[in-house]
């Protein structure tokens, strides 16, 4: 009669896979409005189970419909969250195939060389633009298409420099509302629009290029840099995590290290 109890060492392997999955995607949604669906979800199965369990057919039946449609109902309400947790095993597999010992030999030094040129341009121009309270907003890509959003701006796809970017950002020009893509080490468009980030945590003093500065580094591997119009303070943004006003010579240090 108690032979439910009964566990074997599959049944607790199964027990702990089910526990990371739900820890991992628990840990993308943090914060977030789809939280709190994501918890009624759960305590909706449990009581399923449960009902199932005591054998309580009508009951059984009746939330069996509901776990039946619920599915495809759950990827339309969770579909940005499954997008960042596919993407996220994705690119952690990518940058371990790319730190491994072939990658590197593979990479050579032109891309390091490039990279930390890409570093040392938009982070001199971010300090430019700081010391001026030059409201900006710029994206650097990495393994995730963003053509999405630089459709919806203007094409430019021209080679990275500091006046170029400064000039873009500057009030009075046509380009300066909007975020500054760069895609292989070009800039590759600006004027273009992000989706804004949906956590409720996010302090009340940022503005539109924060949240949105966030929520494209949610939903994609690249990473954003923001500089505050108001008080011109730096931001870097990567997986939808902040690092508030730091020093241009930090913001070099973390754009190398992408």
């Amino acid at each position: 009669m108690m032979d439910f109890i009964n566990f074997s060492f599959i049944d607790i392997l199964d027990i702990l896979m089910v526990t990371f999955i739900l820890y991992q995607v628990y840990k993308l949604i943090k914060g977030t409005a789809a939280l709190n669906i994501f918890i009624a979800v759960i305590l909706f199965y449990v009581i399923y189970l449960l009902v199932k369990t005591l054998k309580m057919e009508l009951m059984s039946m009746i939330l069996g419909q509901f776990i039946g449609v619920g599915m495809i109902a759950l990827i339309i309400l969770f579909q940005q969250e499954i997008r960042r947790f596919l993407l996220h095993i994705g690119t952690t597999y990518v940058i371990r195939s790319r730190n491994s010992f072939f990658g590197k030999i593979f990479s050579g030094r032109n891309g390091a060389k490039t990279q930390t040129l890409i570093a040392r341009v938009v982070a001199e121009a971010c300090s430019n633009m700081s010391k001026k309270n030059t409201g900006a907003l710029i994206v650097i890509g990495h393994i995730s298409s963003l053509q999405i959003y630089v459709e919806t701006g203007d094409i430019i796809d021209a080679q990275a420099s500091v006046r170029l970017l400064e000039n873009i950002f500057f009030k009075n020009a046509p380009l300066h509302d909007g975020a500054v893509i760069i895609l292989n080490n070009r800039i590759y468009a600006a004027r273009c629009v992000l989706p804004s980030s949906e956590n409720m945590d996010i302090p009340a003093n940022f503005g539109m290029r924060h949240r949105a500065a966030l929520g494209i580094t949610e939903i994609t591997d690249a990473v954003a840099v923001v500089v505050s119009e108001e008080t011109g303070q730096l931001s870097y943004v990567e997986t939808g995590k902040i690092e508030h006003n730091i020093t241009p010579d930090r913001l070099k240090s973390l754009l190398e290290n992408v």
